[in-house]
Formats: structure tokens, sequence, C-alpha cells
């Protein structure tokens, strides 16, 4: 019997915090923007668009914890996420020096209000985000059921700067050419997929706050589709505070009600998400 050779490979690596899951990519997108990718937990059940808490140790040896998005389908076998950098934010101040095999404190219950479940059936599906806002919708736009229950499915994302729709542009490149993906949602589905990026101070094909271009009108005349209405169009909402409050106003003028995992209507709203 040989005797085995004992290296710092060989011996399993010890989480050193509690619920620890491991970084294994990073991406800086601008220099106030990044995401990156963690281990999944074996037990992790979540639907697409939910979101979990994540975070690391404070300084007082207490668990600092925050809710972000999951990017990433509920298909994934890595879990993904986007975020703002805040230089003197508690939390976002640190996540932005990860690197991978660094440690992620990850509690696994998910929660959330974007998801299928929270609205009833209907032909035209409406993501609405702003900033970082995306990401539970990166989830959604890679799961087979948002193309299978409706017939078209948009996509507007208000940022700043051009550079800030990186993540999301990229993102929706990647649907439309990902092999793997064009097999599990079908080239037929992923036709329904609209995309709708605007900017608001730097300069881009199309400027303006969504909110200003859907009392105006533009959004639908630039789409070539009719305005929204309850009885085909459903919603859903993720940004800062103020945008929240904006677009609910907008959606209830046009005849919109928003739902709730136990009472599903025609929008539901993020309400845990802080831009």
């Amino acid at each position: 019997m040989t005797e085995a050779l004992v290296t710092d490979q060989t011996i399993p690596k010890v989480p050193t915090l509690p619920d620890a899951q491991t970084v294994t990519y990073v991406k800086h997108w601008t220099d106030k923007l990044f995401s990156f990718r963690v281990s999944r937990p074996a037990s992790l059940r979540f639907r697409s668009g939910e979101f979990v808490m994540i975070g690391l140790m404070g300084d007082n040896g207490r668990p600092l914890l925050r809710a972000y998005s999951i990017a990433s389908p509920s298909w994934d076998e890595e879990l993904e996420f986007y975020s703002i950098k805040v230089q003197d934010g508690p939390l976002t101040s640190r996540l932005q020096h990860l690197k991978v095999g660094d440690e992620l404190i990850l509690r696994p219950k998910p929660v959330g209000t974007l998801v299928h479940d929270a609205i009833l059936p209907g032909k035209r599906l409406w993501f609405f985000a702003t900033g970082t806002g995306f990401a539970p919708f990166a989830s959604l736009l890679r799961d087979p059921q948002t193309f299978e229950d409706y017939d078209e499915v948009i996509i507007t994302h208000t940022c700043r700067e051009v550079g800030e729709l990186a993540y999301g542009a990229n993102l929706i490149a990647s649907i439309r050419e990902d092999e793997m993906l064009q097999e599990l949602i079908g080239a037929e589905n992923l036709a329904k997929l609209r995309y709708y990026p605007t900017t608001t101070r730097e300069e881009s094909p199309t400027m303006g706050r969504i909110t200003d271009l859907l009392r105006s009108g533009q959004v639908f005349a630039d789409l070539g589709i009719e305005p929204i209405e309850p009885g085909a169009d459903r919603a859903m909402v993720c940004g800062n505070l103020a945008f929240n409050v904006e677009i609910k106003e907008i959606l209830e003028g046009f005849g919109l009600r928003e739902g709730a995992n136990s009472d599903p209507k025609e929008y539901v709203v993020e309400k845990a998400f802080v831009d």
C-alpha cells in the first residue's frame, strides 16, 4: 500500500464564512458597474427573477448582507450577480474588490415578486429596468417560460451613459447568438425578443427616460406597436424608488393593476432593489 502525497491541492478547502460560496468569475463593465458569478449551493432552488441576501463579514464580526437579484436563470449551475460600485458603501465598497477564489456569504432563501407566478397570462411582456435593475431580467430572459408564455417580450433599459448599457447589450447579443440557448429556448421563441435601450446624459440612438418616452408614445412608435392595454400587456419593473413610483403611475394610467405572488395581476414591481 502506497502512502498518498498530501498537498495543499488534496486537502479540501474549509469555508471560513457561514453559508460560503466561492467566486468563479468577475468582470468590471465600467468604473461603477461589475458582475460576478459564484458557486451554487446544491440545495438551492429558485424561480428566475428572485433575489437572495449576499454579503461579507463586517468589521464587527457579523454578516453584512444586502438583497441582490440573481441574474442567472434557474437552470444555471452557478449564480450570477450584477452590482453597482459605491465607494463609501458598507458592502459594495468591498464587493467590487472580489477576485476568483474569494468567498461570499449567500443566504439560500430566495424571494421576490418579479416572477411569472405573480402576473396573469397575457400576450406581450414588458421588462422596465434602470441601472443594475437589469439583473432579474437577465435571469428571466434566459428562462424558456418567458418566451413560451408570451407572443412578444420587450426589455427596456435606461441608463445615464452608453457604457452603463454594456452588461445588458452584451447579454442580449449572447442570448441571440448562443447555440445552447437557441436549442433550449428555440430560435422561433428568441425572435420574440425586442431590446429598447435609452440614455439620459450621453448621446445614443435613443435618448430620454423611458417614462417620458412612454408618456409621449415614442416607444410605441419606435417599436411599431400599439400602446399598452390591460387585455394583452403585462409588465415587470425594477429600478430606483423614484422610477418605480413614476412607472407604476404610468402603467396604472394604461389600466394595469399591481399584482403579487398571492394575488396575480397585470404588473409587478421589485421593491427590494436599490439602484
